[in-house]
Protein backbone atom coordinates (compact mmCIF):
# COMPACT_ATOMS: atom_id res chain seq x y z
CA UNK A 1 0.00 0.00 0.00
CA UNK A 2 1.38 3.33 -0.86
CA UNK A 3 1.55 6.98 0.74
CA UNK A 4 -1.92 7.35 -0.22
CA UNK A 5 -3.87 5.04 1.14
CA UNK A 6 -2.20 4.67 4.45
CA UNK A 7 -3.59 8.78 4.29
CA UNK A 8 -7.03 6.96 3.90
CA UNK A 9 -6.38 4.66 6.56
CA UNK A 10 -5.45 7.67 8.89
CA UNK A 11 -7.77 9.66 8.00
CA UNK A 12 -10.89 6.71 8.67
CA UNK A 13 -9.30 6.08 11.64
CA UNK A 14 -8.88 9.51 13.17
CA UNK A 15 -12.35 10.30 12.07
CA UNK A 16 -13.87 7.45 13.50
CA UNK A 17 -11.97 7.20 17.12
CA UNK A 18 -13.39 10.21 17.58
CA UNK A 19 -16.99 10.02 16.89
CA UNK A 20 -19.64 9.95 19.42
CA UNK A 21 -20.74 6.63 18.18
CA UNK A 22 -17.28 4.88 18.93
CA UNK A 23 -16.58 6.53 22.52
CA UNK A 24 -20.45 5.45 23.62
CA UNK A 25 -19.92 1.78 22.33
CA UNK A 26 -16.67 1.78 23.76
CA UNK A 27 -17.91 2.11 27.20
CA UNK A 28 -20.99 0.33 26.25
CA UNK A 29 -19.67 -2.74 24.77
CA UNK A 30 -18.02 -4.23 28.29
CA UNK A 31 -21.19 -3.38 29.53
CA UNK A 32 -22.63 -5.97 27.20
CA UNK A 33 -20.44 -8.42 27.33
CA UNK A 34 -20.34 -8.56 30.73
CA UNK A 35 -24.25 -8.90 30.94
CA UNK A 36 -23.75 -11.64 28.34
CA UNK A 37 -21.05 -13.62 29.59
CA UNK A 38 -20.77 -13.10 33.15
CA UNK A 39 -23.93 -11.88 34.76
CA UNK A 40 -26.16 -14.93 34.03
CA UNK A 41 -23.41 -17.50 35.56
CA UNK A 42 -23.41 -15.22 38.85
CA UNK A 43 -27.18 -15.14 38.89
CA UNK A 44 -27.11 -18.90 38.81
CA UNK A 45 -24.97 -19.46 41.64
CA UNK A 46 -26.14 -16.62 43.38
CA UNK A 47 -27.36 -18.19 47.27
CA UNK A 48 -30.73 -17.54 48.61
CA UNK A 49 -30.70 -14.55 51.42
CA UNK A 50 -34.15 -16.25 52.96
CA UNK A 51 -35.39 -19.38 53.33
CA UNK A 52 -37.81 -20.81 50.98
CA UNK A 53 -41.34 -22.13 51.87
CA UNK A 54 -41.77 -25.33 49.91
CA UNK A 55 -45.20 -27.54 50.44
CA UNK A 56 -44.65 -31.16 50.08
CA UNK A 57 -48.09 -33.46 49.60
CA UNK A 58 -46.54 -36.75 50.22
CA UNK A 59 -48.87 -39.67 49.08
CA UNK A 60 -46.94 -42.36 50.97
CA UNK A 61 -46.98 -40.73 54.89
CA UNK A 62 -43.53 -41.27 55.56
CA UNK A 63 -41.50 -39.57 53.42
CA UNK A 64 -41.53 -36.05 54.44
CA UNK A 65 -39.55 -36.50 57.69
CA UNK A 66 -36.49 -37.72 56.26
CA UNK A 67 -36.57 -35.47 53.39
CA UNK A 68 -36.88 -32.26 55.67
CA UNK A 69 -33.86 -33.66 57.56
CA UNK A 70 -31.73 -34.35 54.61
CA UNK A 71 -32.56 -30.97 53.19
CA UNK A 72 -31.95 -29.00 56.14
CA UNK A 73 -28.19 -31.26 55.93
CA UNK A 74 -27.47 -30.77 52.61
CA UNK A 75 -28.35 -26.64 52.03
CA UNK A 76 -28.08 -23.97 54.38
CA UNK A 77 -27.84 -20.43 54.09
CA UNK A 78 -24.79 -18.39 55.07
CA UNK A 79 -26.44 -17.24 58.47
CA UNK A 80 -27.27 -21.20 59.22
CA UNK A 81 -31.14 -21.27 58.56
CA UNK A 82 -32.14 -23.70 56.56
CA UNK A 83 -32.69 -23.10 53.28
CA UNK A 84 -36.25 -24.93 52.90
CA UNK A 85 -39.16 -24.77 54.62
CA UNK A 86 -41.04 -27.72 54.45
CA UNK A 87 -44.77 -27.55 54.74
CA UNK A 88 -47.09 -30.73 55.25
CA UNK A 89 -50.23 -29.99 53.53
CA UNK A 90 -51.82 -33.21 53.44
CA UNK A 91 -51.83 -33.03 57.20
CA UNK A 92 -56.14 -33.54 58.13
CA UNK A 93 -56.92 -33.30 54.81
CA UNK A 94 -57.65 -35.48 51.31
CA UNK A 95 -54.96 -35.02 48.78
CA UNK A 96 -57.24 -33.35 46.58
CA UNK A 97 -57.83 -30.55 49.38
CA UNK A 98 -54.32 -30.77 49.31
CA UNK A 99 -54.22 -29.71 46.04
CA UNK A 100 -56.30 -26.92 46.64
CA UNK A 101 -54.88 -25.40 49.58
CA UNK A 102 -51.16 -25.61 47.72
CA UNK A 103 -52.74 -23.76 44.87
CA UNK A 104 -54.32 -21.11 47.29
CA UNK A 105 -50.85 -20.61 48.91
CA UNK A 106 -48.76 -20.09 45.56
CA UNK A 107 -51.30 -17.53 45.07
CA UNK A 108 -50.71 -15.75 47.67
CA UNK A 109 -46.97 -16.23 47.95
CA UNK A 110 -46.97 -18.18 51.38
CA UNK A 111 -44.97 -21.14 49.43
CA UNK A 112 -42.94 -21.40 46.19
CA UNK A 113 -44.38 -24.23 44.87
CA UNK A 114 -45.76 -27.69 46.09
CA UNK A 115 -44.20 -30.93 45.15
CA UNK A 116 -46.76 -33.94 44.83
CA UNK A 117 -45.62 -37.65 45.82
CA UNK A 118 -48.04 -39.81 44.83
CA UNK A 119 -48.64 -42.97 46.91
CA UNK A 120 -47.08 -45.20 44.06
CA UNK A 121 -43.50 -43.09 44.04
CA UNK A 122 -41.83 -46.31 44.78
CA UNK A 123 -43.04 -48.31 41.86
CA UNK A 124 -43.73 -45.36 39.00
CA UNK A 125 -40.87 -43.02 39.96
CA UNK A 126 -43.21 -40.17 39.00
CA UNK A 127 -43.30 -36.53 41.16
CA UNK A 128 -45.01 -33.77 40.07
CA UNK A 129 -43.88 -29.93 40.93
CA UNK A 130 -46.54 -27.22 40.87
CA UNK A 131 -45.38 -23.61 41.04
CA UNK A 132 -46.12 -20.21 39.23
CA UNK A 133 -42.01 -20.61 38.31
CA UNK A 134 -41.20 -23.60 37.30
CA UNK A 135 -38.10 -21.92 35.46
CA UNK A 136 -36.20 -22.39 39.18
CA UNK A 137 -33.67 -25.16 37.71
CA UNK A 138 -32.02 -24.48 41.16
CA UNK A 139 -35.39 -26.05 43.33
CA UNK A 140 -35.76 -28.77 40.80
CA UNK A 141 -32.77 -29.92 40.91
CA UNK A 142 -31.75 -30.13 44.18
CA UNK A 143 -35.42 -31.79 45.22
CA UNK A 144 -35.05 -34.10 42.53
CA UNK A 145 -31.81 -35.54 43.55
CA UNK A 146 -32.64 -35.43 47.36
CA UNK A 147 -36.18 -37.00 46.83
CA UNK A 148 -34.21 -39.53 44.78
CA UNK A 149 -32.14 -40.38 47.61
CA UNK A 150 -34.50 -40.44 50.15
CA UNK A 151 -36.50 -43.12 48.17
CA UNK A 152 -33.52 -45.37 47.65
CA UNK A 153 -33.12 -45.59 51.33
CA UNK A 154 -36.59 -46.77 51.57
CA UNK A 155 -36.34 -48.92 48.89
CA UNK A 156 -33.13 -50.14 50.58
CA UNK A 157 -34.27 -50.51 54.10
CA UNK A 158 -37.69 -52.36 52.68
CA UNK A 159 -35.09 -55.44 51.79
CA UNK A 160 -33.56 -55.08 55.60
CA UNK A 161 -30.15 -53.33 54.45
CA UNK A 162 -28.17 -50.70 56.59
CA UNK A 163 -29.11 -47.24 54.74
CA UNK A 164 -26.49 -45.41 57.04
CA UNK A 165 -23.88 -47.34 56.15
CA UNK A 166 -24.80 -47.59 52.46
CA UNK A 167 -25.06 -43.46 52.36
CA UNK A 168 -21.67 -43.07 53.95
CA UNK A 169 -20.46 -45.83 51.00
CA UNK A 170 -21.73 -43.81 48.71
CA UNK A 171 -21.05 -40.15 49.81
CA UNK A 172 -20.55 -37.86 46.64
CA UNK A 173 -17.06 -37.20 45.59
CA UNK A 174 -15.63 -33.25 45.43
CA UNK A 175 -13.97 -33.42 42.12
CA UNK A 176 -11.67 -30.90 41.29
CA UNK A 177 -10.75 -29.70 37.77
CA UNK A 178 -7.14 -29.16 36.80
CA UNK A 179 -6.01 -27.70 33.21
CA UNK A 180 -2.90 -28.99 31.92
CA UNK A 181 -0.73 -27.85 29.16
CA UNK A 182 1.31 -29.29 27.02
CA UNK A 183 4.83 -27.62 28.91
CA UNK A 184 3.51 -29.53 32.36
CA UNK A 185 2.12 -25.95 33.65
CA UNK A 186 -1.05 -26.37 35.68
CA UNK A 187 -4.50 -24.31 37.01
CA UNK A 188 -7.47 -24.97 38.80
CA UNK A 189 -10.01 -24.46 35.83
CA UNK A 190 -13.90 -26.30 36.29
CA UNK A 191 -16.02 -25.89 33.63
CA UNK A 192 -17.62 -22.71 34.09
CA UNK A 193 -14.55 -21.14 34.26
CA UNK A 194 -13.11 -22.58 30.60
CA UNK A 195 -16.61 -21.79 29.33
CA UNK A 196 -16.48 -17.79 30.35
CA UNK A 197 -13.17 -17.98 29.50
CA UNK A 198 -14.49 -19.33 25.31
CA UNK A 199 -16.97 -17.68 25.57
CA UNK A 200 -16.00 -14.31 25.90
CA UNK A 201 -13.14 -14.46 23.45
CA UNK A 202 -16.02 -15.22 20.60
CA UNK A 203 -17.99 -12.16 21.86
CA UNK A 204 -14.84 -10.18 21.61
CA UNK A 205 -14.11 -10.97 17.98
CA UNK A 206 -17.51 -11.38 17.23
CA UNK A 207 -18.62 -7.49 18.44
CA UNK A 208 -15.40 -6.22 16.69
CA UNK A 209 -16.26 -7.67 13.68
CA UNK A 210 -19.45 -6.32 13.67
CA UNK A 211 -18.73 -2.73 14.78
CA UNK A 212 -16.15 -2.45 12.22
CA UNK A 213 -17.89 -3.94 9.70
CA UNK A 214 -21.22 -1.70 10.05
CA UNK A 215 -19.01 0.94 9.98
CA UNK A 216 -17.50 0.15 7.09
CA UNK A 217 -20.64 -0.38 4.78
CA UNK A 218 -22.29 2.78 6.30
CA UNK A 219 -19.06 4.61 5.36
CA UNK A 220 -18.95 3.53 1.76
CA UNK A 221 -22.61 3.76 1.29
CA UNK A 222 -22.89 7.70 2.94
CA UNK A 223 -19.41 8.49 0.67
CA UNK A 224 -21.45 6.85 -2.53
CA UNK A 225 -24.69 9.00 -1.50
CA UNK A 226 -23.32 12.44 -0.69
CA UNK A 227 -20.78 11.90 -4.08
CA UNK A 228 -17.75 12.38 -1.84
CA UNK A 229 -16.73 9.00 -3.47
CA UNK A 230 -15.82 10.84 -6.79
CA UNK A 231 -13.89 13.37 -4.79
CA UNK A 232 -11.92 10.65 -3.23
CA UNK A 233 -11.56 8.64 -6.42
CA UNK A 234 -10.22 11.89 -8.16
CA UNK A 235 -6.84 11.96 -5.88
CA UNK A 236 -6.88 7.83 -5.55
CA UNK A 237 -7.75 4.70 -7.08
CA UNK A 238 -10.11 2.59 -6.04
CA UNK A 239 -7.90 -0.37 -4.25
CA UNK A 240 -6.11 2.23 -2.52
CA UNK A 241 -9.39 3.78 -1.39
CA UNK A 242 -10.70 0.39 -0.07
CA UNK A 243 -7.40 -0.90 1.06
CA UNK A 244 -7.21 2.73 3.47
CA UNK A 245 -10.83 2.01 4.73
CA UNK A 246 -10.08 -1.81 5.66
CA UNK A 247 -6.91 -0.91 7.16
CA UNK A 248 -8.39 2.56 8.97
CA UNK A 249 -11.30 0.37 10.32
CA UNK A 250 -9.25 -2.17 11.56
CA UNK A 251 -6.90 -0.13 13.39
CA UNK A 252 -10.09 1.01 14.94
CA UNK A 253 -11.08 -2.79 15.50
CA UNK A 254 -7.87 -3.63 17.18
CA UNK A 255 -7.94 -0.69 19.58
CA UNK A 256 -11.26 -1.68 20.76
CA UNK A 257 -10.49 -5.33 21.50
CA UNK A 258 -6.85 -3.98 23.74
CA UNK A 259 -9.10 -2.16 25.69
CA UNK A 260 -11.66 -4.63 26.39
CA UNK A 261 -8.77 -7.08 27.25
CA UNK A 262 -7.11 -5.06 29.24
CA UNK A 263 -9.77 -4.05 31.18
CA UNK A 264 -10.73 -8.17 31.16
CA UNK A 265 -7.40 -8.76 33.03
CA UNK A 266 -8.03 -6.43 35.35
CA UNK A 267 -11.06 -7.53 36.21
CA UNK A 268 -9.31 -10.79 36.32
CA UNK A 269 -6.51 -10.31 38.50
CA UNK A 270 -9.17 -7.85 41.14
CA UNK A 271 -11.42 -10.97 41.86
CA UNK A 272 -8.78 -13.40 40.98
CA UNK A 273 -11.21 -15.27 38.90
CA UNK A 274 -9.49 -17.07 36.04
CA UNK A 275 -11.47 -16.31 33.22
CA UNK A 276 -8.97 -15.33 31.16
CA UNK A 277 -5.56 -16.91 29.76
CA UNK A 278 -2.91 -14.05 29.48
CA UNK A 279 -0.97 -16.63 27.78
CA UNK A 280 -2.93 -17.24 25.22
CA UNK A 281 -3.92 -13.40 24.17
CA UNK A 282 -1.52 -12.72 21.39
CA UNK A 283 -2.41 -15.73 19.75
CA UNK A 284 -5.93 -14.81 20.11
CA UNK A 285 -5.53 -11.51 18.83
CA UNK A 286 -3.88 -12.96 15.75
CA UNK A 287 -6.96 -14.92 14.65
CA UNK A 288 -9.20 -11.79 15.82
CA UNK A 289 -7.08 -9.41 13.69
CA UNK A 290 -6.82 -12.09 10.35
CA UNK A 291 -11.09 -12.93 10.85
CA UNK A 292 -11.81 -9.49 10.76
CA UNK A 293 -10.02 -8.78 7.62
CA UNK A 294 -11.54 -11.67 6.08
CA UNK A 295 -15.29 -10.47 7.07
CA UNK A 296 -14.24 -6.52 6.45
CA UNK A 297 -13.54 -8.39 2.60
CA UNK A 298 -16.91 -9.85 2.65
CA UNK A 299 -18.48 -6.50 3.95
CA UNK A 300 -16.64 -4.71 1.04
CA UNK A 301 -17.97 -7.01 -1.44
CA UNK A 302 -21.51 -7.21 -0.30
CA UNK A 303 -22.06 -3.63 0.79
CA UNK A 304 -20.22 -1.84 -2.82
CA UNK A 305 -22.98 -2.62 -4.65
CA UNK A 306 -25.78 -0.99 -2.10
CA UNK A 307 -26.82 2.98 -1.98
CA UNK A 308 -29.26 2.84 0.59
CA UNK A 309 -29.20 2.72 4.56
CA UNK A 310 -32.01 0.23 4.46
CA UNK A 311 -30.05 -2.04 2.10
CA UNK A 312 -26.54 -1.52 3.65
CA UNK A 313 -28.62 -3.06 7.14
CA UNK A 314 -30.03 -6.18 5.25
CA UNK A 315 -26.48 -6.94 4.05
CA UNK A 316 -25.31 -6.53 7.37
CA UNK A 317 -27.66 -8.62 8.92
CA UNK A 318 -26.85 -11.10 6.29
CA UNK A 319 -23.55 -11.40 6.35
CA UNK A 320 -23.66 -11.36 10.77
CA UNK A 321 -25.19 -14.69 10.28
CA UNK A 322 -21.97 -16.45 9.60
CA UNK A 323 -20.68 -15.21 13.09
CA UNK A 324 -24.07 -16.36 15.35
CA UNK A 325 -22.74 -20.00 13.58
CA UNK A 326 -20.44 -21.02 16.23
CA UNK A 327 -22.55 -20.23 19.29
CA UNK A 328 -24.17 -23.20 17.57
CA UNK A 329 -21.18 -24.94 17.65
CA UNK A 330 -19.88 -24.27 20.84
CA UNK A 331 -21.03 -27.44 23.13
CA UNK A 332 -19.07 -29.40 20.12
CA UNK A 333 -16.07 -27.92 20.39
CA UNK A 334 -16.12 -27.68 24.53
CA UNK A 335 -16.74 -31.33 24.14
CA UNK A 336 -14.10 -32.54 22.25
CA UNK A 337 -12.41 -29.81 20.82
CA UNK A 338 -9.76 -32.23 18.84
CA UNK A 339 -12.61 -34.71 17.38
CA UNK A 340 -12.32 -34.96 13.31
CA UNK A 341 -16.02 -32.63 12.78
CA UNK A 342 -14.08 -29.85 14.95
CA UNK A 343 -11.00 -29.84 13.05
CA UNK A 344 -12.93 -29.98 10.00
CA UNK A 345 -14.54 -26.91 10.82
CA UNK A 346 -11.70 -25.04 12.04
CA UNK A 347 -10.34 -24.78 8.08
CA UNK A 348 -13.65 -23.38 7.03
CA UNK A 349 -12.37 -20.09 6.24
CA UNK A 350 -15.97 -18.14 7.30
CA UNK A 351 -15.60 -20.53 10.62
CA UNK A 352 -11.92 -20.47 10.99
CA UNK A 353 -11.21 -17.34 13.37
CA UNK A 354 -14.14 -18.18 16.08
CA UNK A 355 -13.72 -22.38 16.20
CA UNK A 356 -9.99 -21.38 16.31
CA UNK A 357 -10.51 -18.65 19.70
CA UNK A 358 -12.39 -21.83 21.18
CA UNK A 359 -10.09 -24.77 20.63
CA UNK A 360 -6.97 -21.93 21.99
CA UNK A 361 -9.25 -21.49 25.24
CA UNK A 362 -10.45 -24.69 25.76
CA UNK A 363 -7.72 -27.18 24.61
CA UNK A 364 -4.54 -25.97 22.84
CA UNK A 365 -4.20 -27.45 18.71
CA UNK A 366 -1.11 -28.83 18.05
CA UNK A 367 1.63 -26.15 16.21
CA UNK A 368 0.50 -27.89 12.83
CA UNK A 369 -3.02 -27.17 13.13
CA UNK A 370 -2.41 -23.67 14.26
CA UNK A 371 -0.07 -23.04 11.25
CA UNK A 372 -2.22 -24.57 8.67
CA UNK A 373 -5.24 -23.02 9.96
CA UNK A 374 -3.10 -19.30 9.70
CA UNK A 375 -2.32 -19.95 6.08
CA UNK A 376 -5.69 -20.68 5.24
CA UNK A 377 -6.94 -17.58 6.98
CA UNK A 378 -4.10 -15.79 4.95
CA UNK A 379 -4.97 -17.11 1.67
CA UNK A 380 -8.84 -16.71 2.04
CA UNK A 381 -8.03 -13.14 2.83
CA UNK A 382 -6.04 -12.78 -0.32
CA UNK A 383 -8.42 -14.11 -2.40
CA UNK A 384 -11.56 -12.26 -0.54
CA UNK A 385 -9.66 -9.39 -1.06
CA UNK A 386 -8.87 -9.35 -4.49
CA UNK A 387 -13.27 -9.98 -5.11
CA UNK A 388 -13.73 -7.23 -3.09
CA UNK A 389 -11.33 -5.26 -5.38
CA UNK A 390 -13.07 -6.26 -8.47
CA UNK A 391 -16.10 -5.75 -7.20
CA UNK A 392 -15.33 -2.62 -5.81
CA UNK A 393 -13.89 -0.52 -8.57
CA UNK A 394 -17.35 -0.79 -10.61
CA UNK A 395 -19.58 -0.90 -8.03
CA UNK A 396 -18.23 2.27 -5.92
CA UNK A 397 -19.77 4.59 -8.61
CA UNK A 398 -22.60 2.53 -9.86
CA UNK A 399 -25.95 4.66 -8.74
CA UNK A 400 -29.82 3.58 -8.94
CA UNK A 401 -30.45 -0.05 -9.49
CA UNK A 402 -28.91 -2.28 -7.49
CA UNK A 403 -26.82 -5.22 -9.02
CA UNK A 404 -27.39 -8.62 -9.90
CA UNK A 405 -25.35 -11.52 -8.96
CA UNK A 406 -25.17 -12.23 -12.62
CA UNK A 407 -23.76 -8.26 -13.45
CA UNK A 408 -21.42 -8.93 -9.77
CA UNK A 409 -19.88 -11.87 -11.36
CA UNK A 410 -19.05 -10.24 -14.76
CA UNK A 411 -17.59 -7.46 -12.62
CA UNK A 412 -15.14 -10.06 -10.77
CA UNK A 413 -14.40 -11.45 -14.14
CA UNK A 414 -13.61 -8.37 -16.00
CA UNK A 415 -9.59 -7.04 -16.89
Amino acid sequence: MNSKGFWIAKWEFMEKVKSKAFIISLILMPILIGAMAILPTLFALKEDSEPIAIGIIDGTKKLVQPLGDRLDREFRLKNNQPNYLLQNLLVGKTAEDARSEGTRLIDSEQIEGYFFIPATIFDSGKVEYRSKNVGNFKILERFSRTIEQVIIENRLSAHGLDTALIRKLTASIDVKSIKVTEKGKESEAGFGETFATAYIGLLMLIFMVLTSGQLLVRSVVEEKSNRVIEVLLSSCNANELMSGKILGLSGLGILQMLVYALLGVALAMKTNMNILQPDYFLLTLLYAILGYLFYAAIFVAAGSPVTTEQEAQQITAYVSMLLVVPFGLMMLVMQNPNSLAVRILSFIPPLTPSIMVLRISIQMPSFIEILASIIVLIGSIWIMMWIAGRIFRVAILSYGKRASFIEILRWIRAK
